[in-house]
């Protein structure tokens, strides 16, 4: 393809570059542009993409993967809307309600595709990850006022992780990973945070969610299971989000002040949410609209 224009997109955390180019017909495309390093992880994440849309998920459709001067690239459709992030506050109670449902059934359809015979063991891995979170969270310079709420609840809960299955994973699953478009279709972007893993810990970001748009979480979760909720899932998503709300923490000093208050606040809101940890239904939460 021939561009006439490359305009770089300057959001997200992701050390890859990101453009919005445009072909000699005034088509646009999505690129993203990733070290050469990465070829095999992001052949690996294109083909899944692949996968995903023939499954019917609304994302953008990967087109192209190839190498380029600057690395690797892959080309995608350009999806023309809002970021749900902005808009979904300003949607009413019923309209987030139907947009989580919507966002609930999408994930469970990515997490239709099973994680490798090979993968290993959940329980070993994760409880690995938490003992590191917890190790680096216990030298980080800043301490929540009750972290140790986080940590209490992590070493009480372990026995959860066993034999839980695992699925691929989009890997950072929120408000701020999707798009309304100008149809008024939920799309969900940026699939570079990929992963295999036990496909209750992809709620672990629902805290976004839960911020921005309360009843687009409860709708979430809903549009998720089509059933009630299992008891063992709310235990399991306050495992989770305490594991990730400690390690975000220091996660957040080499950004600034503001990411770290950002990480603060957060934290308050979530012990607020659980009673401290000593109950595992987040209070946002309600059934239906």
């Amino acid at each position: 393809m021939n561009f006439v224009s490359k305009e770089p997109i300057n959001k997200g955390w992701s050390s890859d570059k990101k453009y919005c180019v445009t072909d000699e017909n005034g088509a646009r495309y999505f690129m993203r542009v990733s070290d050469v390093a990465q070829q095999d992880a992001k052949q690996a994440e294109f083909n899944r993409m692949k996968q995903l849309v023939s499954l019917g998920t609304p994302m953008c459709q990967p087109i192209e993967f190839g190498v380029c001067e600057d690395g690797v690239y892959s080309l995608q459709s350009w999806l023309d809307g809002e970021d749900a992030e902005q808009v979904m506050p300003g949607y009413s109670d019923k309209e987030q309600y139907a947009y989580g449902l919507e966002a609930g059934r999408i994930l469970r359809t990515i997490h239709s595709i099973p994680a490798p015979a090979t993968q290993e063991d959940w329980e070993i891995r994760f409880n690995r990850k938490m003992d590191n979170k917890i190790k680096k969270y216990g030298e980080c310079p800043i301490q929540y006022e009750n972290g140790q709420a986080f940590i209490d609840y992590i070493n009480e809960n372990r026995h959860l992780l066993k034999n839980r299955p695992q699925v691929y994973q989009h890997g950072d699953y929120h408000i701020g990973n999707m798009m309304v478009g100008r149809n008024g279709q939920l799309y969900v972007i940026d699939f570079n945070r990929n992963d295999y893993g036990d496909p209750w810990e992809e709620f672990n970001r629902i805290v976004w969610c839960a911020q921005k748009a309360p009843r687009f979480a409860c709708g979430m979760v809903d549009g998720y299971f089509e059933a009630p909720v299992p008891s063992e899932f709310w235990k399991l998503l306050a495992l989770y989000i305490s594991s990730n709300t400690l390690s975000s923490l220091y996660w957040a000093i080499p950004f600034g002040q503001d990411e770290v208050n950002t990480m603060l606040n957060q934290a308050v809101e979530v012990l607020s949410w659980y009673d401290n940890m000593r109950h595992p239904v987040p209070a946002w939460y309600s059934k239906g609209i």
